[in-house]
């Protein structure tokens, strides 16, 4: 076991006051599950200093987009300031994953530009659809190229359905089952479209564990490597590209989903996520303990899950 971990935590998030006062004044209602937490800086880094986190590789949720464009737009740039300010003042125990105001392609260029040129931060938050459009589509070809370009990193998160979306008439929280599913269709769409063959450096990491992916892998390769169309957009064959994503732990830490992830990717491409402040601080403990005393997972593989491998995405922690 590693006696001092230093995590690096690639899926806590942050809640920008402004933010949650104008989604609260719309009556914007979050969907996911449980009434979002609190998050402040002060409570954050106690949180991590008792769970072994060295870095929180902070994203702002929930995504901007609520069916107004212009709204979107105001609260992405506000979001990505509000970000980068607290990674500036601290950036040893934060890093920043800028949001953008996707549908819209051509402000999200600007953003995307604005993150790494001006804010200089050190990734993206890609949230898994917009209304009806899931990444993938061929309307954001522009914004992959430019990522590509970049070598970006891009967390793939699941997201609460804005006005416009087709979600099933369910009356269990999202966060539980349509999340997974979310992101899931989110990764399919991808594939199939091509875009992980076109744009092979763009570095994705998929939210909880892949969703279903991992569990239907053979399913979408015996599936899609055959059907006509399809096929010609995965030259290399389904895995091979599934493969090559990098997953995190967030709330999937059980032997059955750490067995079945470290048979399925590469060890180097598992990455440490908590969640925080969407689950509270006793879930992040549950989730650091059962990593902590997994029984499948030998002591260089749970030090490359802490630390290792997500420094191979930001390597400036390494300093």
């Amino acid at each position: 076991m590693n006696p001092n971990p230093r995590r690096i935590d690639v899926h806590h998030h942050v809640l920008p006051p402004a933010f949650m006062a104008d989604l609260r004044r719309q009556g914007i209602a979050w969907t996911g599950g449980p009434v979002l937490f609190d998050w402040n800086i002060p409570i954050a880094l106690e949180m991590m200093e008792r769970q072994g986190i060295g870095t929180a590789m902070a994203s702002v949720v929930p995504s901007v987009h609520w069916g107004d464009i212009k709204s979107a737009i105001h609260f992405a740039k506000l979001s990505n300031d509000y970000l980068a300010e607290i990674v500036q003042k601290d950036p040893a125990h934060f890093g920043g994953l800028g949001t953008l105001p996707l549908p819209d392609v051509a402000e999200s260029l600007k953003e995307t530009r604005r993150i790494y040129d001006e804010l200089k931060m050190d990734g993206l938050i890609l949230f898994s659809s917009q209304a009806n459009t899931y990444l993938g589509d061929p309307a954001y070809e522009e914004l992959y190229q430019e990522l590509d370009r970049r070598k970006a990193v891009v967390l793939i998160h699941p997201t609460t359905a804005p006005p416009g979306a087709t979600v099933p008439k369910i009356t269990v929280p999202w966060g539980i089952v349509e999340f997974v599913a979310d992101t899931s269709r989110a990764v399919a769409n991808l594939l199939y479209n091509g875009v992980l063959e076109r744009y092979p450096d763009i570095r994705f990491i998929v939210s909880h564990a892949g969703g279903f992916v991992p569990y239907i892998a053979l399913r979408m390769s015996l599936s899609g490597d055959h059907i006509p169309g399809m096929k010609d957009n995965i030259p290399k064959g389904t895995l091979h590209y599934l493969k090559k994503l990098y997953y995190d732990t967030t709330l999937s830490t059980s032997e059955q989903v750490l067995a079945a992830l470290g048979q399925f990717v590469p060890k180097n491409r598992i990455l440490f996520g908590s969640d925080y402040p969407l689950v509270p601080e006793e879930v992040v403990k549950l989730e650091r303990t059962m990593l902590e005393n997994s029984g499948v997972l030998d002591d260089a593989t749970r030090k490359a899950i802490d630390r290792d491998n997500a420094l191979s995405l930001f390597p400036r922690l390494a300093k």
